[in-house]
C-alpha cells in the first residue's frame, strides 16, 4: 500500500530533474546568504548552475511526448536513426540541413532533411523520440523554447508562437549552406 497516489508519483518521477534544478538552486541561495568573499559568489554560482540545469531540465520534460507511436529512435556520437516498421534511416547531425514539424494523417512527425535533400520522418510520440531534445540543442543556432513551443497542444500559444495542427512549421535550418553569389 502506498501513501502517495500514483499520478503525484508519476508527476515526482518525470520532473525529477527540475526539482533537483531547484534543490541546487536552494543549496546556492543558502550558501550566498552565508555571505563573505568564499561563500556569496560560490553560492551565487551555485544557484546560477541550479537555475539553469532547472531551465533545461523543465524544456526537456516539456519537450517529451506521451504515445504510442511505431518505431525506435536512437542517437549516437551525433547520429540520429529511426527504425520503423516500414520507413527507417539515419542523419549526422553535422549532415542535418532542416528541421520541420508537420502532421500527417493526424499524427505529428519530425521531418528532418539532409544536405543532399533526403528526408527521415520520425514520429513525435516514438520511442526514445525525447533524445532527440539533446541532439538538436546541439546545433548552432538553435532555439530550444521554439522547439519545445512546437510541441505544444493544439491551438495553445506559448510566448509568441501559436502551435497548431496540420500545418508545416520550420523549426531550424543551418545557416551557411548554399551558392554563393557576388
Amino acid at each position: 500500500m502506498s501513501f502517495i497516489r500514483r499520478e503525484v508519483l508519476h508527476g515526482l518521477i518525470r520532473s525529477r530533474e527540475v526539482i533537483l534544478g531547484g534543490v541546487i538552486a536552494a543549496v546556492g541561495l543558502w550558501l550566498a546568504r552565508l555571505g563573505g568573499y568564499f561563500f556569496g559568489p560560490l553560492g551565487l554560482g551555485v544557484m546560477a548552475l541550479g537555475v539553469g540545469w532547472a531551465v533545461l531540465a523543465w524544456r526537456r520534460m516539456r519537450f517529451a511526448q506521451t504515445g504510442d507511436a511505431p518505431g525506435v529512435v536512437e542517437v549516437n556520437e551525433g547520429e540520429i536513426a529511426y527504425f520503423g516498421p516500414r520507413l527507417g534511416g539515419t542523419v549526422g547531425l553535422p549532415d542535418l540541413a532542416e528541421i520541420r514539424i508537420l502532421s500527417l494523417r493526424g499524427r505529428r512527425v519530425w521531418r528532418l532533411k539532409q544536405g543532399d535533400g533526403q528526408v527521415i520522418l520520425i514520429p513525435v510520440e516514438a520511442a526514445g523520440a525525447d533524445q532527440l531534445f539533446d541532439a538538436f540543442a546541439a546545433l548552432p543556432g538553435m532555439d530550444t523554447a521554439v522547439l519545445v513551443a512546437a510541441l505544444a497542444p493544439q491551438g495553445a500559444t506559448t510566448g509568441n508562437v501559436l502551435a497548431l495542427d496540420g500545418i508545416d512549421r520550420l523549426i531550424w535550418q543551418r545557416r551557411g549552406a548554399g551558392v554563393v553569389v557576388r
